[in-house]
C-alpha cells in the first residue's frame, strides 16, 4: 500500500517542493514525479534550472517523448493526467489541488498544502480521501516546526 506523507501549513510549498525532490533524487537516488497544475509545474521547472550545478536535477516534461521521460529522474505531470502511466513508481510529490489519477501505484506519496485557506481547505479533503480508503497518512505540520 502506497506510504502517504501529508505535509501541511507549508509557508513556501513550491520552495519546499524543490528541496524535497532534490534530496530525493540526489541523496537517495529516487524516480519522482510531481503533479501540479500548468501554472505551478512551470515555476518548479524554472525552480529546478535555478539549483546550483552541483545540485542540478534534471527533469522533464510528462509529455515529452518516450525515451526521455523514461530517463528522467524527475518528471513534471499537470494535474488531472493519469500518474499511473508514467514508468516512474518510486515517489509521487503532490501540488494540485485534486487528488492524483493513479497515486496508489506509487511506493511513496508527499501531498504538501500551503497555509493559504483555500489549499487548505481541499487538503482536507485529500486527507478524508486517503483516510477513507484505509491509507496510513503521516502528518508533517510546517507550523510546528516553525
Amino acid at each position: 500500500m502506497t506510504e502517504i506523507g501529508f505535509y501541511y501549513n507549508a509557508p513556501d510549498k513550491l520552495n519546499y517542493a524543490c528541496r524535497l525532490v532534490r534530496k530525493a533524487v540526489n541523496a537517495r537516488g529516487l524516480r519522482v514525479v510531481v503533479v501540479g497544475d500548468a501554472h505551478m509545474l512551470d515555476v518548479v521547472d524554472a525552480a529546478l534550472w535555478q539549483l546550483s550545478p552541483v545540485d542540478f536535477v534534471a527533469h522533464c516534461r510528462s509529455d515529452a517523448p518516450a525515451h526521455v521521460v523514461a530517463r528522467s529522474p524527475v518528471v513534471l505531470s499537470v494535474e488531472g493526467a493519469d500518474a499511473a502511466s508514467l514508468p516512474h513508481r518510486e515517489m509521487l510529490v503532490n501540488l494540485g489541488l485534486e487528488v492524483p489519477a493513479g497515486f496508489e501505484r506509487y511506493e511513496r506519496m508527499i501531498d504538501i498544502v500551503s497555509d493559504e485557506t483555500q489549499d487548505r481547505q481541499v487538503g482536507r479533503s485529500r486527507w478524508r480521501h486517503y483516510a477513507d480508503r484505509g491509507y496510513t497518512i503521516q502528518p508533517h505540520d510546517f507550523a510546528k516546526s516553525s
